[in-house]
C-alpha cells in the first residue's frame, strides 16, 4: 500500500514541481484533505489536483504561495460573480486555509468532462470554416458573451478555462475573473478587446469567417457586433504577443518545457515528453546509432528511432571541423532555431512534426554539437508523390494552396524549398527541414526572400510541365 506524506503549505512551497503523491493536508476545519492526482503545478504558488474529503470526490486548488489569501479570496469572488450572473461553473464545497499559510478551496470535480482546449485539438487541422468545428466554437462566444453581459472580464481568457460537461459550458479559473461594472455590460471597447484574446487563439485563416462566429456572442451579449476591422487589430497584436510569450517559454522552465542548463549542457523538453525521452536526451547518439539513419551527412545527421514503439526522429546537427565549429560557437545552434521555428509554425497551424525536445553541448557561452527530437512524419515527399506531366489531385492541390496562402500571411519562408522537404500526409502538405524558416518583419524583405523559395520549388519539375505551370499559375506572386 501506497503510504501518504503528510504535507502543509510550507512543505509544498518547498517540493517545487516534486510533491510527493499522493499527499494529505488537514483542513482548517479538522478534515482531512487526500490529493490523489495533481492536474496543474505552479510551483512554490498553487496546485490544482483531484482529491476526496468526507468519502467524497473534489477538485482541490491549494494556494501556497505569497498572497495566497488573497488570491484565494479572489478566486471564490470570481466564482460568485459567475454564480449571480447564471454562468455554470464548478459549486464550491470548501474555502479553508490549511497549515503552513496557506488556503483551500475545494469544488465538484466534473465528470466526465472536456475542456475546449482537448476538443479544440481534435479539430485544429479542420480548414477554416468548418461545420464541426464552427459547431464546438459558436456556444464557447455565446458564454464569453454571456461574461461580457453581466460586466465580467476573464483575464486568462484561454480554451482550457472552459469545460464541457452534461451539455453546458462551465467557466473556471475565479482567480483571472474581473468585476469590471457588476450587473451591467462591459463597453463595446472592452468586449472588443477581450473577444480579441479568445479569437487569437485560432489559426489566421479563422480571421475571415468572423461574419459567421460574432453572431454568437452578440447574441449572449446583447448589444452590437464589435467592428470586425477593429477587431482583426487587436487579434493580430493579441498574436504577436501571445507568438513571443511561447517562444520565451520554449527554452525556460516552466510547466509546457523541462529546461535544464549547465556548463557542459542546454535541453530543453516538451515537460509531457521528459519522462519517456529521459534515455534519448540522456544519450542522442546512442539512440541515433539504435535507429534506422535516413542521412549521414557532414552537415547533419538524421534517424528515425524507435521510443516505446513510437517513432520519433533525431537529428544531430554535426561541427564539420574547427572553422566550422569557431563559426558556430557564439551563435544559436541550427536546432535551437529549428526547435523555434516549428513551434512558430505549429502556433499558425501550419503543419509540421512536433517539436519534442533540443539537445546542446556547450562549453561555457560556446556552442558545439546539437541534437533536435521530434516526432516522425511519414508521409511521402512531394517529389515522389506527384507527378511533373499532371496537375496535382484536389486533395493535395487544395493543402499546397492553403500551405503558401498560410506562410505568406505570416510572411514566413522555408529558405530550402525543395519537394524533398514537402510531405503528404493525413491529408495535409507538412514543412520539414527548418533551419532556414525566417519570418520576416517587412513586406519587402519577405518579397525578396519569397522569390527565391518560389523559384527553388519550381525548380523541382521541368519547365513547361503540368505540374510546373500549375504552380506558377496559383502560387502567391514573387
Amino acid at each position: 500500500m501506497t503510504a501518504v506524506a503528510l504535507a502543509d503549505a510550507r512543505t509544498l512551497r518547498d517540493a517545487g514541481r516534486a510533491v510527493p503523491m499522493p499527499f494529505r493536508v488537514v483542513l482548517a476545519d479538522g478534515r482531512a484533505l487526500l490529493v490523489r492526482r495533481l492536474l496543474r503545478v505552479l510551483p512554490g504558488k498553487r496546485l490544482v489536483g483531484e482529491a476526496e474529503v468526507d468519502g467524497g470526490r473534489v477538485l482541490a486548488k491549494l494556494f501556497i504561495g505569497q498572497r495566497a489569501e488573497w488570491r484565494w479570496q479572489r478566486e471564490q469572488a470570481g466564482l460568485a460573480a459567475l454564480r449571480r450572473a447564471g454562468i455554470p461553473t464548478p459549486a464550491v464545497r470548501a474555502a479553508v486555509p490549511i497549515a503552513g499559510g496557506g488556503h483551500a478551496l475545494l469544488t465538484d470535480f466534473l465528470d466526465p468532462v472536456e475542456s475546449f482546449a482537448q476538443a479544440w485539438e481534435a479539430l485544429r487541422d479542420r480548414p477554416a470554416g468548418d461545420a464541426r468545428a464552427v459547431a464546438l466554437l459558436l456556444p464557447l462566444l455565446h458564454t464569453l458573451g454571456c461574461l461580457h453581459a453581466a460586466g465580467l472580464v476573464h483575464e486568462d481568457l484561454h480554451f482550457g478555462n472552459f469545460l464541457r460537461h452534461a451539455g453546458r459550458i462551465f467557466v473556471i479559473d475565479g482567480d483571472a475573473l474581473r468585476v469590471d461594472r457588476p450587473g451591467q455590460p462591459l463597453a463595446l471597447p472592452e468586449v472588443t478587446a477581450n473577444l480579441a484574446v479568445l479569437l487569437a487563439q485560432l489559426p489566421a485563416a479563422w480571421d475571415d469567417e468572423l461574419p459567421l462566429l460574432l453572431p454568437a456572442h452578440a447574441a449572449g451579449a446583447g448589444m452590437d457586433l464589435p467592428s470586425v476591422s477593429v477587431l482583426r487589430e487587436q487579434i493580430a497584436r493579441v498574436r504577436r504577443w501571445r507568438l513571443r510569450d511561447l517562444l520565451a517559454k520554449t527554452v525556460r522552465d516552466c510547466s509546457l518545457f523541462a529546461v535544464t542548463q549547465t556548463a557542459a549542457r542546454f535541453t530543453a523538453v516538451a515537460r509531457a515528453q521528459a519522462g519517456s525521452l529521459a534515455a534519448v536526451i540522456a544519450s542522442p547518439d546512442e539512440a541515433i546509432g539504435a535507429g534506422r539513419i535516413l542521412k549521414d551527412g557532414g552537415t547533419s545527421t538524421v534517424a528515425r528511432v524507435l521510443v516505446d514503439d513510437r517513432p520519433l526522429l533525431v537529428k544531430r546537427y554535426n561541427i564539420k571541423g574547427v572553422g566550422h565549429a569557431l563559426r558556430r560557437a557564439l551563435r544559436p545552434s541550427r536546432a535551437w532555431h529549428s526547435w523555434r521555428a516549428a513551434h512558430r509554425l505549429q502556433f499558425f497551424g501550419i503543419a509540421t512534426p512536433t517539436p519534442l525536445a533540443l539537445i546542446e553541448e556547450r562549453l561555457g557561452p560556446l556552442r558545439r554539437r546539437a541534437w533536435l527530437v521530434s516526432e516522425y512524419c511519414p508521409g511521402a515527399n512531394l517529389w515522389s508523390h506527384l507527378a511533373a506531366d499532371r496537375e496535382p489531385p484536389a486533395a493535395e492541390a487544395r493543402a499546397i494552396l492553403q500551405l503558401f496562402a498560410a506562410m505568406h500571411r505570416q510572411r514566413i519562408t522555408h529558405g530550402d524549398l525543395k519537394a524533398m522537404n514537402l510531405l503528404w500526409h493525413a491529408g495535409q502538405v507538412w514543412l520539414i527541414d527548418l533551419d532556414d524558416v525566417v519570418q520576416h518583419r517587412s513586406a519587402a524583405a519577405h518579397s525578396r526572400a519569397w522569390r527565391r523559395d518560389r523559384a527553388r520549388l519550381l525548380r523541382n519539375w521541368p519547365v513547361g510541365s503540368a505540374l510546373h505551370r500549375w504552380l506558377d499559375d496559383r502560387l502567391p506572386a514573387a
